[in-house]
């Protein structure tokens, strides 16, 4: 049996420890959606969407629905204008899941392959790929993993 003296010392353990257990409990992580109205477009209006001109003045714009507690997992929407990008000096960088709203891209690897991904497809691009990637427009969902 136990004595007072270690039920004493088991019951003030488990008080100090509940503070700790309880908060990450109490810690509620919920999914995060994109409606359909979202994606029509709704997203864009967003306060957190991020525009931007690029060097050869494309414009895009952007939402991250979500990033992970490891900072290394994230998503979003995106929208971009037309645009040619040589990216044949460095591989890409980061690894990405791309699936295409409206628009289409085409992507040509350092071998000469070609590939060309349309509204309601999707494509990967390893971050080890180089390229040509080039567009009339599209908006795509993007979900992007970077060990970095």
């Amino acid at each position: 049996m136990f004595s007072k003296l270690k039920l004493f010392c088991l019951l003030i353990y488990a008080v100090l420890l509940l503070p700790v257990v309880a908060d990450d409990n109490l810690k509620t992580v919920l999914p995060i959606k994109m409606s359909n109205t979202d994606l029509a477009g709704d997203m864009f209006k967003r306060p957190d969407m991020r525009p931007q001109t690029h060097v050869d003045g494309h414009k895009t714009e952007s939402v991250t629905s979500m990033i992970s507690s490891d900072g290394k997992y994230y998503s979003g929407i995106y929208r971009s204008e037309a645009t040619r990008i040589d990216i044949t000096e460095r591989p890409y960088g980061v690894n990405e899941f791309m699936y295409f709203l409206s628009g289409s891209v085409t992507l040509t690897s350092i071998d000469g392959s070609v590939m060309t991904i349309h509204a309601g497809e999707a494509v990967t691009l390893p971050k080890e790929w180089k390229g040509i990637f080039e567009t009339d427009g599209y908006e795509k969902i993007w979900v992007i993993y970077s060990d970095e």
